[in-house]
């Protein structure tokens, strides 16, 4: 029995050629690239067999250090796309190593910028005048440079301070060729047991279809206004943000904002200078993603830290919404139902058909046989403080579950998984002694989800007779 999977709000991945963005790729292109992959490759590998000669000599053996050094150089060689996909190493806490991760995250904003004569004529091509004159002031060197694109600082000519996001020049064409090899290398991997539970062709046509939309600006705009929207009316609206965008000099190419001043979320040192709570910002991040998800539909889908600021009043202040997912009403209302079957009722039967429901399942067995394996899960948890809880640890379990019966995990429940293991790195750097699940409003907004997933479920009833 296979079951479609509704968590990705009925959307159906383009392929290559119906993306707006990419273009098509020829063969020969496509054989180019993989020859030119393939060399930096075994240049890197040559790169690591030696360094790890000298230290042998020295009686140094390779550390996990040096792995991670070489594996992280190889994929800024190879180009924009593997610079993409070492940014969600670097994004993805618990999934890899700490030092993997932690070796990555030069490629979030520390790219190498592009060549400011490319630059100045993209920004031309895109507002019909040299941005000397479209500002009135420009800095020509970013302050930020990423594999899509770099930042800039402005002024306009109103006195507003302003940041300017600008597309890295011929970037299209360097990520048409290396997508068209990633979702070959997708299909074979899905030939593994592990590639097919985690859908790799799913993933790469999602990162493709995910780089399309982060190649027109307009998109995040447009994106980041309606999730503020989601939440500005809402119990936590006041204590989230987004930059302001200016329209007038907004195109697909270039994206221009309002310049707040604010700390990483992750610079706990500076968060306690600025005398802000940790445990309310903490609160406050956790808070917002779970209503932006459960009743927006619409969340933010990489909280690295670099995303994520403090300003100067403590308000959470939200970049970068190239990442998103959405959940549509039916996956809210199955969602909200698989918390109260798991923490109130403990039907596991129930919560394994809500589970099979969110993602196609093709080795489901019997029904009995998913409850006794969710329940192998859930038991422990419940006989565990709720104060205790890892998100880390809950989402292996998880994953072994879904290993066990085949399960294809649909891409928004991994991403939504995703932030939580971020919140739960900002509690230990900021609230390590703080418990999420025993806080009062924590705790006060899950049993109103609870609520809901009751009355759900009595209307369900009643419109059955």
């Amino acid at each position: 029995m296979t079951m479609q999977n509704s968590a990705d709000d009925g959307r159906n991945a383009p392929g290559p050629e119906l993306r707006a963005q990419l273009p098509t790729v020829s063969p020969l292109t496509e054989i180019t690239r993989f020859g030119a992959a393939t060399a930096h490759a075994a240049a890197g590998v040559g790169r690591f067999v030696f360094h790890s000669a000298q230290g042998l000599l020295h009686g140094k053996t390779p550390t996990a250090a040096l792995v991670a050094h070489e594996i992280r150089t190889i994929f800024e060689h190879l180009g924009p796309t593997y610079v993409k996909l070492g940014q969600l190493i670097a994004s993805s806490p618990g999934v890899f190593t700490e030092t993997l991760a932690t070796e990555f995250e030069s490629l979030l904003d520390r790219v190498p910028p592009a060549d400011p004569a490319a630059i100045r004529e993209l920004f031309i091509a895109e507002l019909g005048r040299p941005p000397e004159e479209v500002f009135a002031a420009f800095d020509v060197h970013p302050i930020a440079s990423a594999s899509i694109a770099q930042v800039h600082t402005a002024t306009l000519h109103s006195g507003e301070e302003v940041v300017v996001k600008i597309q890295r020049p011929g970037i299209t064409e360097r990520l048409a060729p290396d997508i068209a090899l990633l979702e070959r290398f997708a299909g074979l991997a899905e030939i593994s047991e592990y590639g097919r539970m985690l859908s790799a062709r799913h993933v790469v046509e999602d990162f493709a279809d995910g780089l399309d939309d982060e190649l027109d600006f307009r998109n995040e705009a447009t994106t980041m206004r309606e999730w503020y929207e989601c939440l500005r009316e809402g119990p936590f609206g006041a204590r989230v943000r987004v930059p302001q965008v200016y329209d007038e000099f907004t195109t697909s190419r270039v994206l221009t904002m309002e310049r707040i001043y604010a700390i990483r979320i992750d610079d706990a040192d500076a968060v306690r200078a600025a005398g802000h709570d940790g445990v309310a910002l903490c609160r406050n991040l956790l808070l917002s993603l779970l209503e932006s998800a459960f009743h927006g539909g619409l969340f933010h889908g990489d909280l690295h830290a670099g995303n994520v600021l403090v300003d100067a009043e403590g308000t959470l202040v939200l970049l970068d919404f190239g990442i998103v997912g959405r959940f549509s009403k039916r996956t809210r209302r199955i969602l909200r139902q698989l918390v109260v079957d798991l923490i109130v009722r403990g039907d596991y039967e129930a919560a394994g058909r809500a589970i099979f429901l969110l993602g196609a399942v093709h080795k489901p067995g019997s029904t009995a046989q998913g409850a006794e394996d969710i329940k192998k899960v859930a038991m422990p948890l419940g006989a565990t403080d709720l104060a205790s809880m890892s998100y880390t640890d809950l989402g292996r379990q998880l994953a072994a579950v879904a290993k066990a019966h085949d399960a294809r995990l649909p891409r928004e429940l991994v991403l939504v998984g995703k932030q939580l293991l971020y919140v739960e790195k900002y509690m230990k750097l900021l609230a390590p002694r703080w418990k999420a699940m025993a806080d009062k409003e924590i705790y006060g907004y899950m049993a109103g989800i609870m609520k809901e997933a009751e009355r759900d479920r009595r209307d369900d009833r009643a419109a059955s007779g």
